[in-house]
């Protein structure tokens, strides 16, 4: 045997050990199934009220959604994410990337998505809140915006609804930031979040995980660039739409509109 195959060998049986122990490091701190960790609990109650007392704040993110193709084969589409919003009725964000190309404008009564590749836009009445008009747009459009479980007023009654376990797995670094990393799990996805540490508990990252999915795709989402006070002019939330761009209609699901909300 050569050295240096020698060497490949040693590596693999020290990269193998090492996963070992940090597996079992990491599975005695992490809280048994049905159990509520205290400290998570504790930590994320924290990043949602501290995102609920912020009147405005834009962020970037860096999306990737995983999809299983019927060979088998799994594929990652990146998605990078512009949003800024003012509580209660003001938001606006943008995705470009892989597999989307689009705004969303929400100036309080109105909700518009305007698809930029093609340059169709479709406006509809909407609720009077941000959280009420994500819920529309999710139910009655069948329009998601994934992550944005994060963004409601009371962000932790939405990310623990159906929780059965909550596990606080230890400090770690996000691009550069110390966070908390704690991991969730309800009896469809298991998801992770890594809060920043300190007196501003920014979520710095989310993984979702379909776990009874066939190859259990993950959504990844990375947060950059947080402004706590962006720059908002009355225009900010207004979509004006571009030359030539054509209105089409949203198709309702159900039949239902906003009205019925």
């Amino acid at each position: 045997m050569s050295i240096k195959r020698k060497s490949v060998r040693m590596f693999g049986v020290a990269v193998f050990c090492l996963g070992a122990a940090l597996a079992v490091m990491v599975s005695s701190s992490l809280a048994q199934s049905g159990e509520i960790d205290a400290r998570a609990d504790q930590l994320l109650h924290q990043m949602s009220d501290y995102l609920a007392g912020l009147k405005q704040f834009s962020v970037h993110t860096e999306n990737s959604l995983e999809v299983l193709l019927n060979s088998g084969e799994k594929i990652q589409y990146d998605t990078p994410a512009e949003l800024i919003m003012q509580r209660p009725d003001k938001l606006k964000a943008e995705r470009t990337g892989d597999i989307v190309n689009q705004e969303f404008y929400y100036d309080g009564k109105t909700l518009t998505l305007y698809h930029k590749d093609s340059n169709y836009f479709a406006s509809i009445e909407a609720p009077d809140t941000i959280d009420a008009t994500i819920d529309f747009a999710r139910d009655y459009l069948g329009v998601y915006a994934p992550g944005s479980d994060l963004i409601y007023k009371d962000a932790y009654a939405v990310l623990t609804e159906s929780a059965v376990s909550a596990s606080y797995v230890g400090e770690s670094v996000v691009d550069g930031t110390r966070c908390h990393h704690l991991a969730f799990r309800n009896d469809e996805v298991d998801w992770q979040i890594w809060i920043e540490a300190g007196d501003k508990p920014l979520p710095r990252k989310f993984i979702v995980t379909s776990k009874w999915m066939t190859g259990a795709p993950q959504f990844t989402l990375v947060t950059r660039e947080w402004n706590l006070s962006p720059k908002i002019t009355e225009n900010t939330f207004s979509f004006v739409p571009p030359k030539e761009a054509t209105q089409i209609d949203f198709v309702v699901l159900n039949g239902a509109g906003a009205s019925e909300r």
